[in-house]
């Protein structure tokens, strides 16, 4: 017999986590793919946000040299369609970035209209966005993908600026469900 659907690992992990510290929530799995991955209603299911989740490997121990493993937590990548976040029927995206070394999880919460500003800010032109997401050890999230090393490095010691790229307002921010959990 065959599961009539199946998650994956990120959808997993967002709803571990939401069902872990969000205690008075449901929590719903759509049975076919709509756009949305994952459904979260308050107590009473009559407020509600979908949820969807991309999921990314950890690119850091492998991909990056030893002066970025110490000052980065994890570091994904994506690849994006921009007529799907443009056409999204999710009120947020939830990019997931699981860091190897640290065993840390993180993750962007963002709504889709606001993360294709950003990305059309920062990756002019294509059907398709290159996407890394880099969390560092000082909880900062930046869209990394094209930066010269001597940005990436300035990134790495905190002084990098750019309010574009800049994420952080987003890492981990579980403000849209804690509003549906109550108090």
């Amino acid at each position: 017999m065959r599961p009539l659907f199946t998650i994956h690992a990120g959808e997993f992990l967002v709803g571990d986590h939401i069902e872990r510290k969000f205690r008075r929530v449901n929590l719903w799995v759509p049975s076919r793919d709509t756009g949305t991955d994952l459904l979260v209603t308050d107590s009473k299911n009559g407020k509600a946000i979908s949820l969807q989740v991309k999921f990314s490997r950890d690119y850091l121990a492998t991909h990056k040299p030893s002066e970025f493993q110490k000052p980065l937590r994890a570091c994904g990548w994506w690849t994006l369609n921009r007529e799907k976040i443009a056409k999204s029927k999710a009120d947020y995206w939830v990019f997931v970035l699981v860091g190897f070394d640290l065993r840390s999880t993180d993750f962007v919460i963002i709504k889709p209209s606001e993360l294709l500003k950003r990305l059309n800010a920062i990756h002019k032109k294509g059907k398709t966005i290159q996407s890394y997401l880099w969390v560092t050890e000082k909880n900062r999230c930046w869209e990394s993908r094209g930066l010269k090393l001597e940005e990436q490095r300035a990134l790495v010691q905190g002084r990098y600026s750019n309010n574009d790229r800049d994420f952080s307002s987003y890492l981990n921010n579980w403000g849209p469900i804690q509003t549906l959990n109550g108090k």
